[in-house]
């Protein structure tokens, strides 16, 4: 079955770059340029021939006619052809004579106009003012153009459009170095969304967008200030929870065997598991730096934590042979593989009790994907986007009472995150797909 390509609604590369120019404040400002120069051109073109048009009608003709009148009597009646010569020796004009007895004109016909003395293709008659004699002559006056070069207007038209072209360049250079700080505010914002303070927007000009950068990095600095008390305290607590958490627990174990003493040892060992994770999750934000490298085979690392803690459960492995040897923390690896199955059998068979969660690995172009899918409820889609943050639970097949305390995807993340991957999760219909990928090492790209 063949499907039928659905055209788009955008126009292809017209709509791509149609939508390239509305998002680009550059170009957009280039543009209004180049339309304002274009519209303050013809404006003044307009104003300016309709000026000298006035002008010649009201007071420019008159002494024309008037100048060529004396001209024409200068020549006399019948035209003498030696004055007519000292006219156009004298004055940078163009004198003709067509008539019965006199056909003369003060400079030879340009080849191509077949004799004709108002060729079309004759440059040199243009604008030509015609006088009659009592004789029957025609005594025609013009302007003495230089010679004209056939190629003129071409280089001429050629050498605009570069000038035009140069110009423009000129307007986008000046309006993207106007602009440059945005693109540093840009991938300042960025950084701090990531978490990375470090290095602070640089601060290239003292105007507008130099103050809009200072106050980027004065927001960034509260907000680094913020998530550091945050994380102090949550590391204080966590650290001063610890000691008397143990204590309780020992405290419980001494108690004769009862369901009441297994409730309790079970809330001391969620307690405990979560001031774990807590304490790891802050450990792992501080990125590569606390990571403790080595090669690890992934796929073997797999096997080893399925074998030791999912033993006797329905889990399907599909390892791809051709994934290579990672540099990874194998302890945070087994930690991120162990939380994410533990998730997925959790929720997965609280739906499909006989379901078989699949685990997958693969390669790709610089990347190793590790892929965990369960078939359980899965989530509502205005849900996922929220998933993976910490202590985010969606409903109540997602709760505390079946084991879970929102922090379990976080820190998955966390460790993707800190190995330089991305922790991506998506409904798979039915159940729910997390898939985690790596990035391979440089020798590999």
């Amino acid at each position: 079955m063949t499907s039928t390509p659905i055209p788009d609604p955008s126009g292809g590369h017209a709509g791509h770059w149609h939508r390239r120019f509305r998002h680009s404040l550059r170009a957009r400002l280039v543009g209004l340029f180049l339309l304002l120069a274009i519209g303050t051109t013809v404006v003044f073109l307009a104003g300016s021939r309709e000026a000298f048009s006035t002008g010649w009608r009201e007071w420019v003709r008159p002494l024309v006619a008037d100048y060529i009148d004396r001209l024409a009597a200068e020549i006399g009646d019948p035209p003498s052809v030696a004055r007519a010569q000292a006219l156009a020796s004298r004055l940078p004009i163009l004198v003709v004579i067509d008539g019965p007895l006199v056909q003369w004109r003060s400079r030879p016909a340009r080849p191509g106009t077949h004799g004709s003395d108002d060729g079309p293709h004759d440059p040199a008659l243009r604008a030509l003012v015609v006088r009659r004699t009592a004789d029957g002559h025609q005594i025609r006056f013009g302007l003495a153009a230089w010679p004209v070069d056939d190629e003129r207007p071409r280089w001429v038209g050629g050498l605009t459009l570069a000038g035009l072209l140069v110009l423009t360049g000129l307007a986008y250079g000046t309006v993207r170095r106007l602009f440059r700080p945005l693109d540093d505010i840009r991938a300042g914002a960025r950084r701090y969304e990531a978490g990375e303070f470090d290095p602070p927007i640089p601060v290239r000009r003292r105007d507008e967008l130099g103050d809009l950068a200072q106050q980027v990095n004065a927001m960034a600095v509260g907000l680094r200030r913020m998530l550091e008390g945050q994380r102090t305290l949550l590391l204080s607590i966590s650290h001063e929870l610890r000691s008397p958490l143990t204590r309780a627990r020992l405290n419980a174990e001494l108690l004769p065997e009862s369901p009441e003493r297994e409730a309790l040892l079970r809330d001391l060992g969620q307690m405990r598991d979560l001031i774990a994770n807590l304490l790891e999750s802050e450990r792992l934000a501080a990125g590569q730096a606390t990571l403790q490298r080595a090669p690890v085979d992934l796929n073997a690392l797999v096997r080893e934590v399925v074998d030791a803690q999912f033993a006797g459960q329905a889990i399907g492995l599909s390892l791809d042979p051709l994934v290579p040897m990672l540099e990874l923390d194998a302890a945070r690896m087994q930690l991120l593989v162990r939380n994410l199955l533990d998730n997925a059998c959790r929720h997965g068979r609280a739906a499909v009790p006989d379901a078989a969660v699949q685990l997958s690995t693969s390669t790709g172009p610089g990347q190793v994907r590790l892929m965990v899918r369960d078939h359980g409820p899965g989530v509502d889609p205005a849900q996922i986007e929220r998933l993976g943050q910490a202590f985010h639970r969606p409903d109540a097949s997602r709760s505390r009472d079946r084991g879970g305390v929102g922090l379990g995807l976080y820190l998955c993340r966390r460790v993707a995150q800190s190995h330089g991957g991305d922790l991506r999760i998506r409904a798979a219909q039915p159940g729910l797909e997390v898939s985690v990928e790596l990035p391979l090492p440089s020798l590999e790209r």
